[in-house]
């Protein structure tokens, strides 16, 4: 998003010169994960020390001549009093552990806001990361949007940053297929498919609307979207028939169609990526069944066809 960059190279700007406000900030993360911490322990200790209580209170209510309870509770009663202990004992020493930071942490802290600007544009820092990074320093964002989209920044620590930009593009327009690329491809569709016409964009350098190669879906879409004609439609205007109309004209069926087509004596030009065709009309001297005679020189058209005494020429 346009905003997420814009606000990531403000912090890329602002950074150096807001040091110790970075380091602040950082500090500050710092010592609220640590007050946290301590208070979770805080609470374990609480919690160790109620059930030692209880156990004391239980083995005080016990009758003093039924010494098999009395002892058992005793013995209870013990076990809470370590585990309190030990509880009481882990407690001082993570504290003493997470004291306020040492020069050292400081000096670490430091540097590292000193170096914001290598670790943003860092292709290795993750995305989550700079999000971490930008909450560490950014207060809160204020958006205003009238004519334009203002976002006023205010940084831990106090300072202020205002940033302008245009108001962003709604989905449809921001995904839109350049005039060009539309013009290019009610072209190319005059002479080849989708599949090839997708490869002709691509190696000439064209990206999709989303900015992604082009493939046979996407040169569909822009079809669907922009009003473009088919291929289909493109070469029945050309007078090319369909499968349907060839077999009525010629009398015959799809599979002599399709031999004819594989041999050369039909032209089929292909509509779609699967490669079903429409075929031209064969003019006066169509080509036609003669059962017993084999089909030879498989690519020639009938208009090329050679007498000889390897070839057979069909009659009208």
């Amino acid at each position: 998003m346009e905003l997420d960059r814009a606000i990531g190279e403000l912090l890329v700007e602002t950074v150096t010169p807001l040091t110790l406000e970075v380091a602040l900030a950082v500090q500050q993360e710092l010592e609220q994960r640590a007050e946290e911490a301590d208070r979770l322990r805080r609470s374990q200790i609480e919690r160790a020390r109620y059930e030692a209580e209880l156990a004391r209170r239980r083995f005080m209510r016990v009758d003093p001549d039924n010494r098999l309870v009395a002892d058992s509770l005793e013995s209870e009663w013990n076990e809470k009093l370590r585990l309190h202990a030990e509880a009481q004992k882990e407690y001082e020493r993570q504290r003493q552990a997470d004291t306020t930071l040492t020069e050292q942490q400081r000096a670490e802290i430091m540097a590292l806001a000193t170096d914001f600007p290598r670790l943003w544009h860092d292709p290795k820092t993750p995305q989550r990361e700079r999000k971490r990074m930008a909450r560490l320093l950014i207060e809160d964002v204020t958006l205003d949007q009238t004519s334009e989209l203002t976002a006023r920044v205010r940084f831990k620590g106090g300072a202020t940053k205002e940033l302008t930009l245009p108001v962003p593009l709604s989905v449809c327009l921001r995904y839109k297929t350049s005039p060009k690329v539309i013009a290019l491809i009610d072209e190319l569709l005059d002479h080849y498919n989708y599949r090839q016409v997708a490869a002709i964009l691509n190696e000439r350098g064209f990206r999709s609307g989303k900015d992604m190669p082009f493939n046979s879906r996407s040169v569909a879409v822009v079809l669907r979207t922009y009003g473009l004609k088919s291929r289909y439609d493109r070469l029945r205007e050309r007078g090319l028939l369909t499968m349907e109309e060839i077999i009525a004209l010629l009398g015959t069926c799809s599979q002599t169609v399709k031999q004819w087509h594989h041999h050369g004596l039909l032209r089929g030009i292909p509509y779609n990526d699967t490669n079903q065709c429409l075929y031209e009309h064969p003019g006066p001297n169509p080509p036609f069944k003669n059962k017993g005679l084999r089909l030879e020189n498989p690519r020639r058209s009938p208009g090329n066809v050679e007498t000889s005494a390897h070839e057979v020429q069909y009659e009208t």
